[in-house]
């Protein structure tokens, strides 16, 4: 294997690592390699001869004479430290935490990342483990305020969420827009991680920005099982949100009947309006959910329905949904009704 091109993901890495430390060092001529990767490479970088095999880090250890290039930033914006994390061969971040003594573990990114939370999203439960060793902060979020242990949930690592939680990560630590990371178990349909952050002291009653808790999040995402589990917890079925629209709501719009009939089964009234003015049904209709709206047929009063002062019929005439059209005119619904 002559040519980077012919290099694998692995190798790849360990060789932009070696680019991005060797570019810092300037000792020897700058020529910048040539790559058909589809990856961009570190600028005024020195090709070494031949292409490093995966987990070789004998080159590393000779740059590690060279303690003041671990401090420098490549072209994309990242340290040797930020590169090692994202690579699979642990040895290799030992060898650049070693030389990067002069650096704290919070060191970020151009696109606010730290080393821990680029190593939690590649995946990589070692180098996390590694990190965490040598003192990177569990806590600490990206410049999106996404916290480790929300990350990892969102790629459905069970195994990282544990990690984490081993290292004191916070379960109800607030992130995003107030969001929890019960609110992402959630709204990734994780119930085996739920029930890991319920074990650790985890809260279902926790509000987002739109004061939406974690069942409402698992309704809106037709994640059934979290939802059920929720549930079991004593999730309030018929909570609401600061616009009014209850868990029934959010489940009519993800279209997902099982949630809708657990919800009904539960006793989620599906009665209860928005501030707008919507039901349930409505929205299922307005979204052409058919099996959605089939089961809240059923259960919606015409008594509220009414008091909205809307029919379905516009709400699904308005959607452009001519099954739910059908269906809803063959259940009895006037045609001719005027919205109010």
């Amino acid at each position: 294997m002559d040519d980077i091109s012919e290099m694998d993901e692995d190798q790849l890495l360990d060789y932009v690592i070696r680019l991005s430390i060797e570019d810092s060092c300037k000792e020897l001529p700058s020529t910048k390699p040539t790559s058909n990767s589809g990856e961009d490479e570190p600028q005024g970088g020195v090709l070494p001869p031949g292409p490093p095999s995966p987990g070789d880090t004998h080159t590393l250890e000779e740059l590690c004479e060279c303690p003041a290039a671990f401090g420098e930033l490549d072209a994309g914006g990242w340290l040797p430290l930020h590169r090692a994390a994202v690579q699979p061969v642990k040895q290799v971040l030992k060898l650049v935490l070693d030389a990067s003594y002069e650096l704290n573990l919070e060191e970020k990114t151009l696109e606010g990342e730290t080393a821990l939370t680029l190593a939690v999203q590649a995946g990589h439960v070692e180098n996390v483990k590694i990190l965490l060793e040598r003192g990177a902060s569990p806590h600490n979020t990206n410049d999106k305020n996404e916290s480790p242990l929300l990350l990892a949930i969102r790629i459905g690592s069970y195994e990282l969420v544990s990690v984490l939680i081993e290292n004191k990560a916070l379960v109800d630590q607030v992130c995003l827009r107030h969001w929890t990371a019960m609110h992402e178990a959630a709204k990734v349909g994780c119930s085996d991680i739920a029930v890991l952050l319920l074990r650790n002291g985890a809260r279902i009653t926790h509000l987002t920005g739109h004061g939406v808790m974690p069942i409402g999040i698992a309704a809106e995402f037709g994640q059934t099982d979290v939802l059920d589990l929720l549930i079991q917890k004593g999730g309030d079925v018929n909570a609401q949100s600061y616009n009014g629209e209850s868990v029934l709501y959010d489940a009519a719009g993800s279209g997902n009947p099982d949630c809708i009939d657990l919800l009904l089964q539960s006793g989620a009234d599906p009665d209860v309006p928005s501030m707008s003015r919507h039901l349930p049904i409505h929205r299922a209709a307005y979204l052409g959910h058919y099996l959605a709206l089939e089961l809240l047929i059923q259960v919606t009063s015409r008594q509220a329905i009414a008091a909205c002062g809307q029919s379905p019929v516009h709400s699904a005439a308005d959607g452009g949904h001519v099954e739910c059209l059908r269906l809803l005119i063959e259940s009895g619904f006037d045609v001719n009704a005027i919205l109010e």
